[in-house]
């Protein structure tokens, strides 16, 4: 199955040529040809396989660039995932116009350009819904809204206002590696799922055991021993991603740094840096868990192991993107075990106890380490 058997513009075909895309992933075959005819629709998949051009190729097929109005809404939880996405439409063509709409950055200048009339607003939900009740965005000529990373958007909270962009005939695509919870209030939709597996079979993950007061010292010594061409280290408390970034370049690791409350400039400035490879080591919150897609990376390493078994799949899933390979590797204390083990059991994967020795990483039994 090619892109154009799917019903691609060959225009927009070209263009993934060029970027070295030619044959549509699993989701991508599913999608495309339901969403070009308007159809609602969840798209379901495991992190890493084209969600992202799932649902732009069917949208930008049926956009009319000549007409100065809002055709399409695309909603993400974070400024990050938003500005992605705005880059990846770029990507595809200039002729059509979009606009990046998120908090913490100048709402006259965004008033500005939409006066210019862009065809795709891509932004947080809260900024979108404050210029639409301002007048300043028109929805009266948007025919999709796309909401990705939808379990984390489409929670009780958010029922209301992500309910209110819809209309009669406006066509809703939600995208995510997860289902919402049955209580968020998302409408039923048809599911497009791809993927037997919840988790990308070409992560290797690994555990380490130490005490929780050893943890930095433990991520230092890994990080060296590892040597990531690019690494996400996670970290719990947004309050403290600082802190740990800040301590590993003191150790002259160089590090940038990704949270919630960071500043919005700066945080720009560390996912240029990050992604150019000017520094190899980014260390997040949850924030930078859903839906970046940054070539390259490596590793993963949880500095703090998530509670829940869909949060270590959304970490994760930043490495490994596409056919690329990655490992994840959990730093635990002997009481964090059994969080190793839900990991294992609700997610069917093999969590392989490692240690640290002479400066590298072997298996705990001392056997050594080859791939699957």
């Amino acid at each position: 199955m090619t892109f154009s058997e799917l019903g691609v513009p060959e225009e927009l075909v070209a263009v993934l040529e060029t970027r070295r895309i030619t044959k549509p992933t699993a989701i991508q075959v599913a999608a495309i040809p339901w969403l070009l005819e308007g159809k609602d629709a969840y798209l379901y998949a495991p992190t890493g396989t084209g969600k992202t051009l799932a649902y732009l190729l069917p949208v930008f097929a049926r956009i009319n660039s000549g007409e100065a109005a809002t055709q399409v809404l695309i909603i993400a939880p974070t400024h990050e995932l938003a500005i992605q996405i705005q880059r990846v439409c770029g990507e595809l063509t200039t002729k059509v116009r979009t606009i990046l709409l998120v908090g913490g950055t100048s709402l006259e200048r965004q008033i500005e350009k939409l006066r210019k009339g862009p065809q795709v607003a891509i932004g947080t939900l809260g900024r979108i819904d404050e210029l639409i009740r301002m007048g300043k965005l028109k929805t009266n000529a948007v025919k999709v809204v796309i909401v990705d990373e939808a379990d984390r958007l489409w929670v009780p909270e958010n029922a209301k206002t992500l309910k209110a962009l819809l209309a009669p005939g406006r066509q809703l695509i939600a995208a995510s590696a997860t289902i919402p919870a049955p209580d968020a209030g998302i409408p039923d939709l048809d599911v497009m799922q791809a993927g037997e597996e919840p988790v990308n079979e070409n992560i290797e993950h690994f555990y380490l055991l130490c005490e929780e007061r050893e943890k930095p010292v433990v991520l230092r010594k890994l990080l060296h021993a590892l040597q990531p061409e690019r690494a996400m280290v996670f970290v719990k408390k947004g309050e403290t991603v600082e802190d740990v970034a800040t301590r590993l370049a003191h150790h002259k690791v160089p590090a940038v740094a990704l949270h919630a409350a960071g500043d919005k400039f700066l945080r720009k400035r560390a996912m240029d840096a990050f992604r150019s490879g000017e520094v190899p080591v980014m260390v997040a919150s949850d924030v930078g868990a859903r839906g970046l897609d940054i070539l390259g990376v490596t590793h993963v390493i949880n500095l703090d192991a998530p509670t829940q078994s869909m949060a270590y799949l959304h970490r994760v899933g930043r490495s490994a993107r596409g056919d690329s390979s990655g490992q994840a590797v959990t730093l635990v204390t002997a009481g964090e075990l059994n969080l190793v083990r839900r990991y294992e059991a609700e997610l069917g994967i093999l969590v392989q106890a490692m240690r640290l020795r002479e400066g590298h990483m072997i298996p705990e039994d001392g056997e050594p380490h080859r791939r699957r």
